[in-house]
C-alpha cells in the first residue's frame, strides 16, 4: 500500500492541465449499456474509480477499449446481474442500475461501498425507479429491479439534504426509454448531470431541462452510438487552486470552466486572494494576510460538500476565526481529528467546524479517510514545517489523476513511496 511524503515549505508556481470529470465520466460510461452500438468518451481521467467502472461494463458484457483518456465501449450484448465482488469498492456503480433497467427491464445489483463520509442511502433511486412502474427489493445485499414496461411518471427528487445528483442521473437514464413524458422535480443541477443529458441527447434522447431542478424527458424507442467529451472536473481545479493559495506564488490552472467553480473562486476572493480569471484557465496568488470565512456547502450552484476539506486546510492558517458547516453529508469531518494532529485548532460544534488560524502547522503522519480528506491533508502538508506522511492514499487515486505528479510540476516536494 502506497502512501505520500509531502516536505512542506516549497512555494508552487506554474501551471497544470485539468483532468476530466471522475463524476461525469462515471455516469456517462454507465449510460453507454443503453445501446448496442459503438459509444466513443473522451477524456475520461486515469483513477480506479473509472478503471472500476470499465470492469463492472466488460463484466456486463460490454467490450471495452482505452488508449489514453478516450474509451469505447460496445454494449451488444449486456448481462443484467452485477455482483458485490464486482461493485464493492466504488459506491456509484450503483448507476448501471438505470441504463440497466432501461434496457433490460431488470436488473440486479448488490449494494455498493465507497468512502466513509456517512450514510448516503439510495432510497431515492428506488423510489423513481418505482414510479417508473418497476418492482424493487432489496434482499441479500442486492438491489433487484423489474419492470415489464417502463412507463413515464412526475418524480420528486429532492433528499432531506437537498437533490440527489446520482439518483438525478439514474433516473434519467432509466426514463429515457420509458413510453411517454417524465418529469423529474427537484432534480440535482450540478454540471456533471448537464453533460450526462447532454451525452444522453447525443444518443438520440430527448431531455430538457438539465441544469435546473425540473427535468424533462420525453421517453423514446431507442438510442444509437455517440461520441462525447467530458467536462473538466471541477473539484479537481477546485483543489488546485486551494494548493495555489495555501503555498502558491503564480499557479494557474488550465482547461477549466470557470462557471463551474464560481462558488469557491469567490470565496477565495473573499478570503484576500488575487483570482484572474482568462478564458478557460484561472490564475491564484497567495496572500499572507488572508482572513477568515464562513461557509456553508449546499447544492449546485453553492460551495460543493466536495471542497469543504480541503478549504479546512487552507482556513487553518489564515488569520482569525472561520466556521464551515457541512449540510450536504454532517459526518464528513474525519479530516479534523487528522489537521489537528498537524497543530491546526478546529473544533466541531454538530455539523460546523469552527477554524481559529494558528501561524504554522507541522508535519506528521496522517491517515486519509475519504477521497477529499485525503486532497486536503496532502494540502495542508505543503503549509507545514516539516514532512507530512499521508497513508491510504488509495482513496486519491480513485478521483484524482496523479496528484502527486501535478504538484511536483508546480514545484512540490512530494514522493510516492510503499509502506513497510
Amino acid at each position: 500500500m502506497d502512501k505520500i511524503l509531502v516536505h512542506g515549505g516549497r512555494r508552487l508556481s506554474g501551471s497544470i492541465k485539468i483532468s476530466g470529470s471522475k463524476n461525469s465520466s462515471l455516469p456517462i460510461l454507465a449510460a453507454t449499456l443503453l445501446t448496442r452500438e459503438p459509444c466513443v468518451v473522451h477524456g475520461v481521467p486515469d483513477l480506479s474509480d473509472t478503471n472500476y467502472m470499465l470492469q463492472i461494463l466488460a463484466h456486463l458484457g460490454a467490450q471495452v477499449e482505452r488508449a489514453s483518456g478516450t474509451v469505447t465501449v460496445t454494449a451488444e450484448k449486456v448481462h443484467c446481474v452485477a455482483p458485490y465482488d464486482i461493485v464493492r469498492k466504488m459506491r456509484a456503480s450503483v448507476c448501471v442500475l438505470g441504463p440497466l433497467l432501461g434496457r433490460c427491464k431488470e436488473a440486479a445489483v448488490a449494494l455498493p461501498g465507497g468512502c466513509v463520509i456517512g450514510d448516503r442511502p439510495i432510497d431515492l433511486h428506488l423510489k423513481g425507479f418505482e414510479a417508473l412502474g418497476a418492482a424493487v427489493r432489496v434482499e441479500g445485499g442486492d438491489i433487484k429491479v423489474f419492470a415489464p414496461k417502463l412507463r413515464a411518471a412526475q418524480i420528486d427528487m429532492q433528499g432531506i439534504f437537498g437533490p440527489t445528483v446520482l439518483g438525478t442521473d439514474n433516473v434519467m437514464m432509466a426514463a429515457v426509454l420509458a413510453a411517454g413524458v417524465t418529469v423529474i422535480e427537484g432534480a440535482a443541477c450540478e454540471p456533471e448531470v448537464v453533460d450526462l443529458a447532454n451525452f444522453l441527447n447525443k444518443m438520440g434522447a430527448k431531455i430538457e431541462g438539465a441544469g435546473t431542478t425540473r427535468i424533462v424527458i420525453e421517453g423514446v424507442h431507442e438510442l444509437h452510438g455517440a461520441e462525447h467529451r467530458v467536462i473538466p472536473d471541477r473539484i479537481e481545479a477546485g483543489t488546485f487552486l486551494v494548493a495555489g493559495a495555501i503555498a502558491g506564488d503564480g499557479v494557474t490552472v488550465k482547461r477549466v470552466e470557470p462557471e463551474h467553480v464560481r462558488a469557491v473562486t469567490d470565496l477565495l476572493a473573499r478570503c484576500g486572494y488575487a483570482v484572474d480569471v482568462a478564458g478557460d484557465s484561472i490564475s491564484i496568488l497567495a496572500n499572507g494576510s488572508a482572513s477568515a470565512l464562513e461557509i456553508v456547502t449546499e447544492p449546485y450552484p453553492g460551495f460543493p460538500t466536495d471542497m469543504q476539506a480541503q478549504m479546512c486546510a487552507l482556513l487553518s492558517t489564515n488569520r482569525g476565526t472561520s466556521s464551515v458547516t457541512e449540510n450536504i453529508f454532517p459526518q464528513r469531518y474525519m479530516h479534523v481529528a487528522e489537521l489537528k494532529r498537524m497543530g491546526a485548532n478546529v473544533r466541531l460544534e454538530g455539523a460546523t467546524a469552527v477554524i481559529d488560524g494558528v501561524g504554522s502547522l507541522l508535519g506528521a503522519p496522517v491517515m486519509a479517510s475519504d477521497l477529499r480528506a485525503s486532497a486536503a491533508l496532502v494540502l495542508a502538508g505543503l503549509k507545514a514545517d516539516g514532512v507530512t506522511e499521508v497513508s491510504r492514499v488509495y482513496h486519491i487515486d480513485r478521483g484524482y489523476e496523479h496528484l502527486d505528479e501535478k504538484l511536483s510540476e508546480l514545484g512540490a516536494h512530494i514522493e510516492r513511496v510503499k509502506s513497510e
